[in-house]
């Protein structure tokens, strides 16, 4: 699977932007999705993930209520819209997928995505 992250880009604080994630392949619905995010100097963190069909959905509590994870698996994509952006979350943003995720809290962990996109850049200027 190859996945290809788009929509980043330059916005003011209290703006919006949906990123999207691009996936190769007819097995899309095969892997849970997620969203991860590493700002300049700082280890990579989780933002949010989704199930296999798109029934559930995770959030890091920095995200949760602004945030969205959506997944179309018709179009092989999964989406982040992302509202009420803060300064802080200017980071590169990495979309992942994951065949067989394992533990209570799987969708944290990065081990269990196998494949990774290349990054979008988000700026939030304040």
């Amino acid at each position: 699977v190859q996945l290809q992250a788009s929509g980043g880009g330059l916005v003011q604080a209290g703006g919006s932007l949906r990123l999207s994630c691009a996936a190769s392949g007819r097995t899309f619905s095969s892997y849970v999705m997620g969203w991860f995010r590493q700002a300049p100097g700082k280890e990579r963190e989780f933002v949010a993930a989704i199930s296999w069909s798109g029934g559930y959905t995770y959030y890091a509590d920095s995200v949760k209520g602004r945030f969205t994870i959506s997944r179309d698996n018709a179009k092989n994509t999964v989406y982040l819209q992302m509202n009420s952006l803060k300064p802080e979350d200017t980071a590169v943003y990495y979309c992942a997928g994951g065949a067989s995720p394992s533990g209570s809290r799987w969708y944290r962990d990065s081990t269990n995505y196998e494949y990774w996109g290349q990054g979008t850049q988000v700026t939030v200027s304040s």
